[in-house]
């Protein structure tokens, strides 16, 4: 689970910023990905349309391309990505209550903690712990509170592996964002690891349990796989604009 929330206002940095020097991917950057033949630049950059052409004619794919930002877009959105002096990008702290939340120093074995991370001021990304059998116990005292307490939590994205679908774990959390009333997207991960027909089924599985289950998930599951940064691009421009960092000048299919 993924949590996005405003900063309300700028804050003193801390001992833990530090400028992030992970190694990035050699596709990265939206001008390496432009310079690639025109078809493997579109799955790459908007992965669904290498799945549309095995779609029935019946099949709407509006519910897939509602988010459709062009390339100036998509190149304006990945400089809120970038770290740089004046723009970090930094771990900042973990917290195991919300009462903790965000005044801890960083522990020991905290990846089942919620995790702060701040993208400059412009917001911050906080990492939850997974949900399903590897859960910590007290997942439900970790969550729920944030999730009713934090009003500046701007958007919830609930990351759902796309190589076996939507799981019994995957429903619950789907009923208690709903329960909420939380803002919130699915992400279908790992999609490069299973074949077209098999991802095609679960992603049309999860825009049935959208349209039928739902009435605070945004309507378009994003399809993302972290190896070959399919849909990425994408990804980062529609959390630029929900967090209110830039002002897409286009989000319709051109």
């Amino acid at each position: 689970m993924l949590f996005l929330r405003l900063l309300p206002h700028p804050r003193p940095r801390s001992p833990l910023d530090t400028v992030a020097r992970v190694g990035a991917h050699r596709l990265a950057s939206v001008n390496d990905a432009s310079a690639l033949p025109e078809q493997k630049r579109k799955r790459l950059i908007y992965p669904f349309s290498g799945l549309e052409p095995h779609l029935d004619r019946s099949v709407d794919r509006t519910p897939f391309q509602l988010f459709h930002p062009c390339m100036e877009d998509l190149t304006e959105a990945e400089k809120l990505f970038r770290s740089s002096a004046r723009h970090k990008i930094d771990y900042h702290t973990s917290a195991e209550r919300m009462d903790h939340a965000p005044q801890l120093k960083q522990p020991e074995g905290h990846t089942k903690k919620m995790n702060f991370f701040r993208v400059g001021q412009a917001f911050t990304l906080v990492d939850m712990p997974g949900y399903g059998h590897r859960a910590p116990r007290d997942f439900v005292d970790m969550v729920e509170p944030y999730l009713a307490e934090r009003r500046n939590l701007v958007r919830m994205f609930l990351l759902v592996d796309g190589s076996v679908g939507l799981q019994k774990a995957d429903l619950v959390a789907i009923e208690m964002c709903e329960e909420m009333r939380c803002p919130y997207v699915i992400v279908l991960t790992k999609v490069d690891k299973c074949g077209t027909g098999t991802l095609l089924m679960n992603l049309l599985n999860v825009k049935d349990v959208i349209q039928t289950q739902t009435s605070s998930c945004f309507p378009q599951p994003f399809l993302i796989s972290s190896l070959y940064f399919w849909g990425i691009y994408v990804l980062r421009c529609f959390i630029a604009h929900v967090t209110g960092s830039m002002k897409l000048k286009n989000t319709s299919r051109s």
